[in-house]
């Protein structure tokens, strides 16, 4: 039974495996199939998209082409549209400054009695033109000289008639019986005479001829009165500087004084140093020294009481009289100093004070044209002056005190090293004839 059923099974098997190889056959085939069609699509497709692909590139680069075309074009249009725009403001500008000129001319003119009329576009350019030429006539005119009949007034007030010489349109003399000279605007259009005798030249205008130094008196115009030339005095500048002027200048007289006490009192200190030395050490040396306190008896300042402090320890130990010499050294310092510090604060004070009285000039100016504006220069002269003069003043006492200060401090300083050497060495002549 068993080998019944093995060869059944083994029957079976054979009969299905031919079955699957026909299959598997028929399977491969279709397959086979499959892959050829596939191979010759993918190859079709493959030369489709290669054929794109060209023809896109030559449309970009074409597309590049035109938009590199357009580009340029789109400058020169730029270009075209700059240079326009510049032109059209150039005539812009052009005809502004035509209208400009031509109101300046109108302006300018008209003092001198010459019409301007208003133009038109179309007739600016012309009324240009006659501008240039009236003022170029205008010109020659004024930078001529002329003479013309008129009066001015003298320095007494009164009225003077004769003959205006006019140099240009800067300066004029006047010619007349009562007085000749150069003349200044008297204001409102009016000469008077200048303070200054220039009568020489005036006549020699009035010939044609100049001098070889000519004086006159040059002036901007005649609407403005113009005040007498003055010579400034040393009253009108400590005026000028106000009461710190006034404060600077005090300190600095006051320094003087302190500097000339100072020089006394450093003569006094400082005289006889060597004459008083010579004699002491000559009682010393021959063994004399309790009477050579009586040969300085006579002799005054503080080189001889510090001389007499130090005959009176000097058989007493070294240290101790060195002690006693620069004891009466430091005693008579308050009188050899006296002054000194205070000359030096003087010093030190008076620029300060100049700079204060340039803050409130500044202040004062500031004032005016808050009050008055710009327009009156005279009406800014106070502060301004107020602003420098005591600056000036300052510096004037400063420098010298500060110099004088100095000077005398090292003075100072040398009278007490030679009282200090002449004590020193007193000690020291006495010390070797006991040896």
């Amino acid at each position: 039974m068993k080998h019944l059923t093995l060869i059944l099974l083994l029957a079976f098997s054979l009969l299905n495996a031919d079955e699957l190889s026909d299959a598997y056959q028929k399977e491969y085939t279709f397959l086979k199939a499959q892959k050829s069609e596939l191979a010759s699509r993918l190859k079709q497709e493959k030369s489709f998209h290669e054929k794109e692909i060209q023809n896109t590139q030559t449309k970009v680069i074409t597309l590049q082409n035109e938009i590199v075309a357009l580009s340029q074009k789109s400058q020169a249009l730029q270009k075209q549209i700059e240079k326009s725009s510049l032109t059209l403001d150039e005539r812009t500008s052009n005809k502004d400054i035509t209208s400009s000129v031509i109101i300046q001319a109108k302006s300018i003119l008209n003092d001198y009695g010459i019409a301007v009329n208003d133009a038109k576009d179309a007739d600016a350019v012309a009324a240009m033109h006659k501008a240039f030429e009236d003022t170029a006539a205008l010109y020659t005119k004024l930078s001529s000289v002329q003479k013309i009949k008129g009066s001015f007034y003298l320095a007494d007030g009164t009225t003077a008639e004769g003959d205006i010489i006019k140099v240009g349109n800067i300066a004029a003399f006047g010619i007349s019986s009562k007085a000749s000279g150069a003349l200044a605007p008297a204001g409102n259009g009016e000469y008077k005479l200048w303070n200054v005798e220039t009568s020489a030249e005036a006549a020699a205008f009035a010939k044609g001829a100049m001098t070889k130094d000519t004086k006159l008196f040059i002036y901007e115009n005649l609407d403005k009165d113009v005040e007498y030339a003055k010579e400034k005095t040393f009253n009108d500048t400590l005026e000028g500087g106000g009461t710190i002027g006034y404060i600077i200048l005090g300190l600095g007289a006051l320094g003087l004084i302190l500097v000339l006490l100072r020089v006394l009192l450093l003569l006094k200190s400082g005289s006889n140093v060597k004459e008083i030395t010579s004699i002491v050490v000559a009682k010393v040396e021959a063994k004399q020294a309790n009477e050579a306190i009586d040969a300085i008896k006579e002799y005054k300042g503080a080189t001889a009481r510090v001389i007499k402090a130090t005959l009176r320890n000097i058989d007493k130990e070294r240290d101790h009289i060195e002690d006693i010499v620069t004891e009466n050294i430091l005693n008579e310092s308050s009188n050899i100093d006296k002054f000194g510090s205070f000359v030096l604060v003087l010093a030190a004070v008076a620029p300060l004070l100049g700079l204060l009285g340039t803050v409130t000039g500044m202040i004062a100016t500031f004032d005016v044209i808050t009050t008055h504006g710009t327009g009156d220069p005279k009406l800014l002269s106070g502060g301004i002056s107020e602003a420098l003069i005591t600056t000036e003043f300052g510096l004037i006492v400063a420098v010298p005190l500060l110099l004088l200060g100095n000077l005398l401090s090292g003075w100072a300083q040398n009278i007490k090293d030679s009282m200090e050497q002449a004590a020193l060495h007193i000690v020291n002549v006495f010390a070797i004839n006991k040896a």
